[in-house]
């Protein structure tokens, strides 16, 4: 990969990892509801999943969409049920003195999990492979999977400190249910890019 493209790919990452989408609703919801330390490993497991798509997408994972067209649907299926029901539990969050003891921010391996039904995910890896590296060899896919991590990880910070702020301002539960409810709409309205999710090339 030549130096201009690894700029053009983290100018891509930036834009990508930095503008709201499921992720960044999910984010600053936990920063709301659990804070931002909590929310640390919600953050990392972000940036493992999108690096681990990223690689997988160079290594040609995308030729099973290619060469089986409905494993595309499935992968749309799986993400809009699995997002509306985070939605559901998004909007259901209730103010920190009323919260069951069983709510938990999401795990590592469980952010780390969700970006392969994550659309914007799908939409960053298969986008930035097909229009930066093209031809893939084992030190562009590195750099490409550096550049998401490097960027991913003070936009994540962002998103979860954004919601933290808001935590005393939204510390009236009226205020805080209908947060929880702007944030799980936005979440479902984010779905459109399963809709229309297509293949490059």
């Amino acid at each position: 990969m030549t130096y201009e493209a690894l700029l053009a790919l983290t100018g891509f990452a930036m834009a990508t990892t930095f503008t709201p989408g499921p992720n960044n609703m999910m984010l600053i919801a936990s920063g709301v509801n659990f804070g931002f330390r909590r929310t640390i490993p919600h953050m990392l497991g972000i940036t493992l999943g999108v690096v681990s798509l990223v690689l997988l997408t160079g290594l040609g994972v995308a030729g099973i969409f290619r060469a089986w067209p409905p494993s595309l649907t499935v992968l749309k299926l799986l993400s809009v049920a699995y997002m509306l029901w985070l939605a559901w539990k998004i909007a259901m969050s209730s103010a920190p003195g009323e919260r069951n003891a069983g709510a938990k921010p999401m795990t590592l391996l469980q952010a780390a999990a969700f970006q392969w039904v994550n659309p914007k995910a799908w939409a960053m890896a298969l986008g930035g492979v097909a229009a930066y590296i093209p031809e893939p060899d084992a030190p562009s896919l590195l750099l490409a999977a550096a550049a998401f991590a490097v960027v991913s990880l003070p936009s994540t910070s962002a998103w979860a400190a954004a919601g933290q702020g808001l935590q005393r301002w939204l510390s009236d539960p009226v205020r805080l249910r209908a947060f929880n409810w702007t944030m799980a709409v936005l979440l479902i309205l984010s779905l459109w890019p399963v809709i229309t999710m297509k293949l490059a090339g």
